[in-house]
């Protein structure tokens, strides 16, 4: 006989007692005739869990069940605001975030009786500082020439700048504030795939107009590439560079699809997509299918924008597909002015969980890899290398700056200046501050003149650290760091600067053959021109 536990119906069994017995009263009041309503409505809701198939814990715990539910839809807002611990990153920790706040509001970012860093715990890292400091110089002139000898508009940019986010992806009013913040600080702004939007343009912040798959902005009626639609959008003085997108780090190889109901009149618009009709981002491009035609495709760019730079970014996959590419500018003598190397760490509105956590490099390991392959190839002093993942600090900064990256850029770091507060509900249309969402309602939380400023804020105030920094290091540009200037806690009682731990090629290494390191010199052997394609297979260790 089944065994019977009179305590999971408890809370049920005495609301159905208090609407029996409030039907028995007859109460003649508003009061009572609510209650009898209120508890006859908790009555059939309980009977719905008892009779209903698909949650168990109901069917055990009629009404009470519930309470499962309700705990675990605020279970991230207990944890992030009573629970998470000051450096528990998920992905930002709270002391990242703070950082980002009281910058962007001019507070005071000092911090009271020391660090709460482990200084010997392993992975702990440090900036080796000169008894002989520098004076901190003006960091207005922390700025790249971006554009090599195939460019006739080269673009001098900031060493800190805002990454790729659409429109469609953030609101209408945090695309003003960040591009108002980006004119005001005179640092650019990265469209993402979404194309050029109308609030891009409404205060003139520079651009860097990012061409995704789709081609958003500049595709015919089939999507594909229109050059002519290109040439119009990309001839504008606003747009300073150009940058073909071949995959981003928080979902590689995968594409995108925004749904038909998801697509208003301004999005369709900007994208030169129709409405009704799911907006498709497919997962590799249609210009070309080699990194002979790549080079060709960028030629066409350049030549279409009026000589502006172009580049692209990617996250690394599989190493030979890169060097397939950089063959392919030696072959063709097409060099790209810049590469920006996106790291497995970076965040978008939705993706995968198996992307975002076990597909693609990591942005360290990604840009000392192109940084080498660069070099070994003979081309890096030609080509700019931008890098993003996760850079909310001037060290952060400082970290890439000094192992091969000459500017880098930050997306969600921005987004906390806007007043992002890790909802994580990106994907829902619900952000609760107005940064990631359609929702005319929602969005106008976000002041664009308060965010801009504080944009602007976050910029400033991460540079100037930047700039005191390098005044302790003893250097006055962000281009003399080296990575014998930052150091690595191997263990308790061992540490490594970065040019003991990292392996750096030397110029023309993997043209000459004298690469010492298999990982480079097999995958160089191959990359091909004419396929994406290795040319000889890995060993196989299958059976």
């Amino acid at each position: 006989m089944p065994e019977f536990h009179l305590g999971r119906y408890t809370v049920f069994l005495l609301i159905v007692a208090a609407f029996l017995g409030l039907l028995w009263w007859q109460p003649d009041s508003l009061l009572g005739i609510g209650a009898i309503v209120i508890s006859g409505l908790l009555v059939l809701r309980g009977i719905w869990d008892l009779v209903q198939s698909e949650h168990a814990v109901l069917r055990n715990y009629p009404l009470i069940g519930h309470i499962r539910w309700l705990v675990e839809a605020i279970r991230p807002e207990i944890r992030q605001y009573l629970i998470e611990d000051e450096k528990e990153a998920m992905p930002f920790s709270r002391l990242q975030r703070s950082l980002v706040y009281s910058r962007a509001k001019k507070e005071n970012d000092d911090i009271p009786f020391g660090t709460l860093e482990d200084v010997y715990e392993e992975g702990y890292e440090y900036m080796l500082h000169s008894n002989r400091p520098a004076d901190a110089v003006d960091p207005a002139g922390y700025r790249t020439l971006i554009g090599n000898d195939q460019c006739s508009q080269p673009y001098s940019a900031s060493v800190f700048n805002i990454s790729a986010m659409s429109f469609g992806s953030l609101s209408a009013n945090a695309i003003r504030a960040l591009n108002k913040g980006a004119k005001m600080g005179g640092f650019y702004h990265d469209t993402g795939e979404g194309s050029i939007s109308p609030y891009h343009r409404e205060f003139g912040g520079d651009l860097c107009w990012e061409l995704g798959s789709g081609y958003f902005g500049c595709r015919d009626a089939e999507g594909k590439f229109d050059p002519e639609l290109f040439a119009r959008q990309a001839t504008d003085p606003q747009v300073k560079m150009i940058e073909i997108k071949l995959s981003q780090g928080a979902k590689p190889g995968h594409g995108g699809i925004l749904p038909a109901k998801k697509i208003t009149r301004e999005i369709a618009e900007t994208r030169h997509v129709p409405m009704g009709v799911d907006c498709v981002s497919p997962a590799s491009h249609s210009a070309f299918t080699t990194p002979l035609e790549m080079m060709g495709f960028i030629a066409e760019l350049r030549r279409l924008s009026g000589g502006k730079p172009v580049g692209f970014k990617l996250c690394i996959g599989q190493p030979w597909e890169f060097m397939g590419i950089v063959k392919a500018m030696l072959e063709t003598g097409i060099i790209p002015d810049f590469v920006v190397v996106d790291g497995a760490e970076g965040g978008t509105g939705a993706s995968p969980v198996e992307f975002s956590d076990h597909i693609g490099t990591p942005m360290r390991e990604g840009l000392l890899f192109v940084h080498n392959t660069l070099v070994g190839a003979g081309v890096r002093d030609r080509i700019k290398i931008g890098v993003a993942g996760k850079i909310t600090s001037a060290f952060d900064a400082a970290h890439v700056l000094a192992i091969g990256a000459d500017w880098c850029n930050s997306a969600r770091g921005f987004m906390f200046a806007l007043g992002c507060i890790q909802s994580r509900s990106c994907h829902t249309n619900r952000c609760p501050t107005g940064v990631a969402t359609q929702d005319q309602t929602r969005q106008r939380a976000l002041v664009v003149p308060d965010k801009a400023e504080r944009v602007h804020m976050f910029h400033k105030k991460t540079v100037e650290a930047l700039a005191h920094m390098l005044a302790a290091t003893g250097l006055t540009h962000p281009d003399e760091l080296q990575p014998y200037h930052i150091v690595h806690r191997m263990s308790s009682n061992q540490i490594r600067q970065f040019d003991q731990i990292h392996r750096f090629l030397q110029p023309g290494q993997l043209i000459d053959g004298s690469c010492p390191w298999p990982y480079y010199a097999d995958n160089w052997a191959r990359a091909q021109t004419g396929s994406f394609a290795p040319a000889t297979l890995p060993p196989q260790t299958k059976v």
